[in-house]
């Protein structure tokens, strides 16, 4: 599964792009939902939980958490935008 990542979770994350496999997360469930997505990265990435806010598309559309995932969606993590 590849996920794009755009300003400050790039920043966090270190890449642009960011590949979890699909067999096994270390010793975790494969996640099936946006939410158990956000939660394996924010347990891998600490610093993804303290964003004000967290977007994720699936397929060039914004996702709600319940929404199912799998290794061949097109995944964002789009971070919180400000304006000047």
């Amino acid at each position: 599964m590849t996920i794009l990542l755009f300003g400050i979770t790039k920043d966090i994350v270190g890449s642009s792009t960011l590949s979890v496999p699909t067999s096994s997360i270390t010793n975790r469930t494969i996640p099936k939902t946006v939410s158990e997505l956000k939660k394996c990265l924010g347990d891998t990435y600490p610093e993804l939980n303290k964003l004000s806010s967290l977007a994720v598309a699936v397929n060039n559309a914004y996702a709600e958490d319940d929404q199912l995932i799998n290794a061949f969606d097109e995944i964002a993590l789009i971070p919180p935008v400000s304006g000047g």
